[in-house]
């Protein structure tokens, strides 16, 4: 990765509002969080993590209990999906651009990847994943300056927003994640994001029993029943197709535990317990599974 042949990156909306803008001051608020967070004890090798996405202050504490288990690591590549909060026709996109800029540096975009995946989505389900240019989506972007403050090395970006958030979608973008990821080199590790906040806007004490809901939902890998928990109004998150097709993917790939890291609400900022957001950061590892290899 040459940061020389980066010549057209997305620039950012939100560095200086959604978290700090100076390189300098955004590492020290990433190191202070992780310097509080506690790494949560899950078994086998992490292939994945659900993490929020709210501004620094609110949810940056939440999201560092997850990505603390992965500090140090290296990881090739890493496929994060989150939702879609701006209005597109196509139900999947992805960035024009051939990097993410962040105050941190920039984030190459795996476009071969990209190509290789969009052709598996058009021979499987005759979906095209769109290109799109300038977006102002906050979800995707705010996860980027706390892989590259804990990765060891850079690692290629491959940057997915779902608009469509259909169970339909789920099984066709996990199939062809699956086949995406078997695809690479056995020597060129992938790591899975999903970006999303939990239930919005009610009390402390509704928002904890939906939440609730949810994260003893994800530990089932259960996609049918997932979505069935949804449609009765059990749980709610701006990301729930992201969350679905993260734990699909790493289910079909062998991975069998979901250890919650950390849970809170926008409570825990504000004090207002009346009106809250909820958050909640998980790790998706090969679990049990592990020992028999």
């Amino acid at each position: 990765m040459n940061p020389a042949e980066l010549t057209d990156p997305r620039p950012s909306p939100i560095a200086g509002s959604w978290y700090p803008g100076k390189p300098e001051v955004l590492r020290k608020m990433i190191e202070a969080f992780l310097k509080e967070a506690v790494v949560p004890k899950f078994e086998g090798q992490p292939v994945g993590v659900i993490v929020p996405h709210a501004g620094y202050i609110y949810s940056g504490l939440t999201a560092a209990h997850a990505f603390k288990a992965l500090q140090g690591m290296q990881f090739t590549r890493v496929i994060i999906i989150s939702p879609s909060h701006q209005p597109y026709h196509q139900p999947l996109l992805t960035t024009g651009h051939d990097a993410y800029a962040t105050p941190l540096g920039l984030v190459p975009v795996d476009h071969k990847a990209l190509g290789k995946l969009n052709k598996l989505l058009s021979e499987d389900g005759g979906l095209e994943l769109a290109s799109v240019r300038r977006d102002q989506e906050h979800s995707l972007e705010i996860q980027l300056p706390f892989l590259q403050t804990i990765l060891l090395e850079d690692f290629w970006l491959v940057p997915l927003m779902m608009v469509d958030q259909s169970a339909a979608l789920v099984r066709l973008l996990s199939a062809a994640l699956v086949k995406l990821i078997r695809s690479f080199p056995p020597e060129e590790s992938t790591l899975m994001v999903a970006s999303s906040d939990l239930s919005h806007f009610y009390s402390e004490r509704v928002a904890n029993r939906l939440d609730g809901n949810l994260a003893q939902a994800v530990k089932a890998f259960d996609l049918d029943a997932f979505y069935l928990h949804k449609q009765r109004g059990e749980m709610e998150a701006c990301g729930f197709a992201p969350i679905a097709t993260v734990l699909q993917t790493s289910h079909l790939l062998g991975a069998d535990q979901v250890t919650v890291a950390d849970y809170r609400t926008s409570a825990a900022v504000t004090g207002d317990k009346t009106s809250v957001v909820g958050y909640l950061s998980a790790v998706i590892s090969t679990g049990k599974a592990a020992k028999h290899d």
